[in-house]
């Protein structure tokens, strides 16, 4: 006689004299070696029948409960469950099953009581313990659940489906180490557990570990075709790692399994943005938006797209965004919709406190360095040929190397062949490539290195991992530079700007203390080359002998308020011709039929193709003057327009973004040609197309200056911005608060 034949003949002996304890402890002991026997299983589910003295009319009732839960009649089930449970108080399976209804049916107390008698009968049913745990967990009884959910995983260790609970419960409550360490157990006892897969590889993503991440929520749309975020987040994971093409294949796959998944739309609206084809991006936002009216996300991305291609029909749109576009998009795409400092610190507060962790990390204060020097750190992706290296390279370069100790820490693209990150790797101490690590390996790096101070150069602009910041790389840490306002999040201790940018009373539009610079906040590279334009301006397109005006921003900075007072310059001023920088096909389409449409021939705009910065530089000395855009002014452009020698008009707005050029031009010592209103900035323009001399003359002032002017000293700059630094530093040092600084 086999081994399993003793125990079903000892287990029904024991069922017999009424133990059913015994029995369901010697039936389960089998399972333990034999889980797939099925005379095991319907001898275990017959101990639970109701009991034979009731007869058929029991038996049917049961089979009637069971009927109504497999047919989705859930108060059938739960009312017959009831009833039954009061004639066999002591039957597993009918509480079991009453539960599960009452779960259904989000009765919530009854269904955790119902489970309680259920495991009453049965102490060790892992089912009924897993589907407590659950109902604990939906009341919020969070401590209660974990509980049961480690138990039944510690009582049964082939049972996937409460590893999986236990870690959907331990990630939402911000434990992501266990969570992971779960999942993957699950996935060990069921390697096709497509929502563990799912759910892994989610977690993986939002640690930044795509690769781990794709192989995850691949194996999940494989395993479930349907499952159409699967598919949507493997896209996400796709462009995460740069493969744009699959991306977008893997969107339309989520498409396919759901043509109304919005993520999917919006993910692949930014898909088309990378890959440049605006218009089909426009569309994917705008079909998403067509499905959920109030999608504010998805509405602001279509506003800011067609802001690039200069499709301004739906401006006014931007006034009528519901409240969801606050934090669902990164506040840069509302700066050249409205400018308004506290508009953009409460998108800046909203978007913060979805990117951000709850809680911000506590850092101990590192050890001063053995040589003494203060150990500064600057986080970017933009290391390589990029307008934030055009600016800082000087900095770079004049840094006291004897008091300053400098680290870079580069999550972008590697460019080893780049001149600019040559530059860069000449003038630090260290070169970290952080792009691989999650938040929390940089901040272990970054305090390993002991930084003092941790410089944010992205901010919430295109490749920003600022999140990392709620780490607290550093007891200092700064936004500075490369985003042009308020990151809205108390991880930020300092914002570095100047009396201009911000002036004195504007400090509440800024979560961060303002440190206010000298002359400008923004730093200038004095050792730029100019590659002189050998092609003269018929080389670029431009008439020999008239008035050329020039406005090199970026499209998106371009609105109707500019627009019209350009094309009014272009009537009054014969000849004359507006110089743009190519961006996009459509742009330029729009721009010429915007510009007939105020009667100015489409002829007379010239758009200049992309070119090396040198040369770039060159070729601004055809133009005569740069007229700025207002919301959102012109920022490095600015700055190669004054080292070019060429003047720049502007009219300072109320934000941050709409006052920099306003801080350049004086800084490069024209404050004349800042202006207080538009009538003015008209005014200004024509006279100045008019009258030839008074544009020699500030020409000449601008090309005399240069070298003396505060804009462009950059040794004079990097010594204000330590001074910064040390200010900073040393408040933490004495154990003092942030707090606004003045650096002369």
């Amino acid at each position: 006689m086999s081994g399993l034949e003793s125990v079903l003949i000892k287990a029904k002996s024991a069922a017999k004299r009424g133990e059913i304890e015994s029995a369901r402890a010697l039936y389960r002991q089998a399972l333990d070696q034999f889980p797939r026997n099925k005379r095991l299983q319907a001898a275990l589910r017959a101990l639970d029948a109701p009991a034979p003295a009731n007869g058929n009319a029991a038996q049917r009732q049961l089979d009637a409960m069971v009927e109504a839960y497999k047919s989705g009649r859930m108060e059938d089930a739960a009312r017959l469950g009831a009833q039954l449970g009061e004639a066999f108080p002591h039957n597993y399976t009918i509480h079991n099953l009453q539960g599960a209804a009452l779960l259904a049916l989000d009765d919530l107390p009854a269904a955790e009581a119902a489970f309680w008698r259920a495991l009453t009968a049965d102490p060790k049913a892992a089912a009924s313990s897993n589907n407590l745990a659950i109902v604990l967990k939906r009341q919020g009884k969070l401590a209660e659940a974990e509980e049961v959910y480690r138990k039944v995983a510690a009582d049964n260790p082939d049972y996937a489906d409460a590893r999986y609970n236990l870690a959907n419960l331990l990630e939402q409550s911000g434990r992501t180490d266990e969570a992971e360490e779960y999942y993957a157990q699950a996935l060990r006892i069921s390697p096709d557990y497509a929502d563990a897969h799912y759910n892994l590889g989610n977690l993986k993503a939002n640690r930044l570990l795509h690769a781990d991440a794709l192989a995850h929520l691949e194996r999940a749309a494989q395993l479930r075709p349907a499952h159409s975020d699967a598919h949507n987040n493997m896209g996400s994971a796709l462009f995460a790692l740069d493969r744009v093409d699959e991306a977008l294949a893997a969107y339309d796959k989520a498409l396919g399994a759901d043509p109304a998944n919005t993520g999917a739309m919006v993910n692949k609206g930014k898909a088309l943005v990378k890959t440049g084809e605006l218009p089909d991006a426009i569309a994917a936002f705008r079909s998403a938006l067509a499905v959920d009216p109030n999608d504010g996300g998805a509405h602001l991305y279509a506003l800011f797209q067609e802001a690039h291609i200069c499709d301004w029909s739906t401006r006014a749109e931007f006034a009528r965004l519901p409240a969801s576009s606050m934090d669902s998009v990164p506040p840069f795409a509302a700066f050249t919709f409205v400018d308004d400092p506290m508009h953009q610190r409460a998108r800046s507060h909203a978007f913060a406190a979805r990117t951000f962790a709850p809680d911000i990390a506590e850092v101990p204060a590192p050890a001063p360095s053995a040589d003494g020097r203060i150990r500064i750190g600057y986080f970017s992706a933009d290391f390589h040929d990029h307008a934030t290296m055009y600016l800082l390279a000087g900095v770079l370069r004049e840094h006291d190397r004897s008091r300053y100790a400098i680290h870079a820490y580069s999550y972008g693209p590697r460019r080893e062949d780049d001149a600019m990150r040559a530059h860069l790797l000449a003038h630090v101490d260290s070169f970290t490539e952080i792009g691989g690590m999650t938040d929390e390996q940089v901040a272990a790096r970054a305090r390993g290195d002991g930084i003092d101070i941790a410089v944010d150069l992205k901010g919430f602009t295109r490749g920003s991992r600022s999140r990392m910041f709620g780490q607290r790389l550093a007891p200092v840490q700064i936004n500075y530079l490369g985003y042009p306002g308020t990151m809205g999040h108390p991880a930020f201790d300092y914002f570095i700007a100047d009396h201009v940018t911000v002036p004195s009373g504007s400090e509440f539009h800024f979560s961060e203390k303002i440190v206010r610079l000298a002359g400008a906040y923004q730093p200038n590279d004095d050792q730029r080359a100019i590659v002189p334009g050998a092609r003269g301006r018929a080389g670029h397109g431009l008439p020999e002998d008239a008035f050329v005006f020039c406005s090199f921003n970026d499209t998106y900075k371009i609105t109707p308020r500019e627009f019209d007072i350009w094309s009014r310059l272009l009537g009054k001023v014969e000849g004359s011709v507006l110089w743009l920088f190519r961006t996009n096909t459509w742009a330029e389409g729009n721009l010429m039929r915007e510009a007939e449409a105020r009667g100015i021939d489409r002829s007379r705009l010239v758009f200049a193709p992309w070119m090396p910065h040198r040369e770039h530089l060159g070729r601004l000395g055809h133009a005569d003057l740069f007229l700025d855009s207002f919301a959102v002014n012109a920022h490095t452009t600015a700055s190669d327009a004054l080292w070019a020698g060429l003047p720049v008009l502007t009219m300072p707005g109320r934000q941050f973004v709409a006052r920099v050029a306003a801080s350049l031009v004086q800084a490069a010592g024209l404050p004349e040609l800042v202006v207080s209103s538009e009538a003015e900035y008209e005014a200004m323009a024509l006279d100045l197309a008019s009258h030839p001399e008074k544009l020699r003359d500030l020409r000449g002032r601008l090309a005399e200056r240069r070298a003396e002017a505060p804009l462009f000293r950059t040794a004079d700059y990097t010594r204000r911005l330590e001074r910064a630094f040390e200010a900073m530093h040393a408040r933490r040092v004495k154990g003092l608060v942030p707090d606004h600084l003045d650096i002369a």
